[in-house]
């Protein structure tokens, strides 16, 4: 009776704790978004206050959509990040599977080089990738972005699977081998589904600084067919005067992918972080 009366107020305060992190983290979401329905005006005068029949304005929609080819960042935003995460992730759980399925001379060393890219910024190396993508003639191509940002997310990713990797149970892989299932069949039919929650992730920590980034878009990819969303969004920005009504309105456009990836990979994403922590 005791027990039952002590872990009551503990799940009272998780759930306290989770609906303040909940309100914290989705606030200035909402703020952005009830401002993107207001006029210039009631933006500044009371941006906490939802919009009424005298505020209420598509203007910076309608900035949005007629200035630029929004559609078309949107576009190269959305096959940037897919492609970007979908190769991220097969090949990071391919390295991840062999560090912690082989062991070989210089496994460590290997597994501490690809650590070292956490650790570094990928941004230290800028004047040597544009250079590189100089030479190979993808300045100005999705295909130069998409190689950047899958390089720049291999570390974190084969460090999170690594370890989860190191979960799978070796009698199942053992088993699928008796069976006469090669290791790329073992890989993508007994390992891969056992580690769903780790893959969610993964591509939700390596969405997020894909789709928000700024500098390599605006360095090898800053023509009007190759924008982004963030970076065409800075067209509402200048030196003297901003359009406040078309950035947020871009802005809350752009909120979109996320929010949506968030909502399918949820479950997941809660199982691989709480899985990561009992670990």
């Amino acid at each position: 009776m005791s027990r039952a009366r002590s872990s009551l107020p503990r799940s009272v305060a998780m759930h306290a704790a989770l609906i303040l992190y909940t309100i914290i983290a989705v606030a200035p979401v909402l703020i952005i978004i009830i401002n993107s329905f207001k006029d210039r005006r009631a933006i500044f005068s009371s941006p906490l206050s939802l919009p009424g029949p005298n505020s209420f304005s598509l203007v910076g929609y309608h900035a949005v959509f007629a200035q630029g080819s929004f559609v078309t960042y949107f576009e190269n935003s959305l096959i940037v990040t897919v492609v970007s995460i979908a190769l991220v992730l097969v090949f990071g759980a391919m390295a991840a599977f062999a560090l912690s399925e082989y062991r070989f001379r210089g496994n460590m060393l290997m597994g501490l080089y690809l650590a070292l890219g956490i650790m570094i910024p990928i941004r230290l190396g800028t004047i040597a990738i544009l250079k590189l993508m100089v030479a190979t003639h993808l300045v100005d191509t999705l295909t130069a972005l998409i190689l950047v940002y899958t390089a720049q997310g291999l570390p974190l990713a084969i460090f999170i699977l690594s370890e989860f990797m190191h979960g799978v149970s070796d009698d199942l892989k053992n088993a699928g081998r008796i069976d006469g299932l090669s290791e790329y069949r073992i890989f993508f039919r007994l390992v891969l589904p056992l580690i769903r929650p780790a893959m969610a992730t993964v591509a939700v920590f390596t969405m997020i600084p894909i789709w928000n980034d700024l500098w390599f878009p605006l360095i090898l990819a800053p023509s009007e067919a190759t924008k982004t969303v963030t970076l065409g969004a800075q067209m509402f920005l200048g030196q003297f005067v901003t359009n406040w009504n078309a950035v947020l309105s871009a802005l809350s456009l752009a909120i979109l992918p996320v929010l949506i990836l968030y909502l399918i990979f949820s479950r997941q994403l809660i199982r691989g972080i709480t899985s990561g922590a009992v670990k």
